[in-house]
């Protein structure tokens, strides 16, 4: 079972990590002061949205760092705050999660 975690995990590393700079870059040449100035704003507006996006990538990528660390170490699928296992379902949709459901929950109020 691990295994597929794993090559899930491994997968979505790929992914954001194939998915690169590249964008940022095209939306930065967007962004330059041609155009009137909505054209400018809008510009403006898709380089912070693709900042946000590689923000949310990189936290993304530690988080699956830390996950397989957790699998090395046969702590996977282990709440880190309360010590419970983790949901299956929960596991399936986001491999790389710290936290069982109740815990999260816990976080957002």
């Amino acid at each position: 079972m691990s295994e597929s975690y794993r090559d899930a995990l491994v997968r979505k590393k790929a992914e954001i990590l194939a998915a690169g700079v590249r964008p940022l870059a095209a939306a930065m040449e967007g962004s330059s002061r041609q155009g009137d100035l909505a054209d400018q704003a809008d510009g403006n507006n898709e380089v912070h949205i693709q900042l946000k996006l590689k923000q949310t990538d990189a936290k993304i990528l530690q988080a699956i760092e830390e996950a397989l660390v957790r699998l090395d170490k046969g702590t996977y699928g282990t709440c880190r705050d309360c010590g419970e296992p983790i949901s299956l379902a929960r596991l399936n949709a986001i491999p790389w999660t710290r936290v069982c459901i109740t815990c999260k929950e816990k976080q957002s109020t």
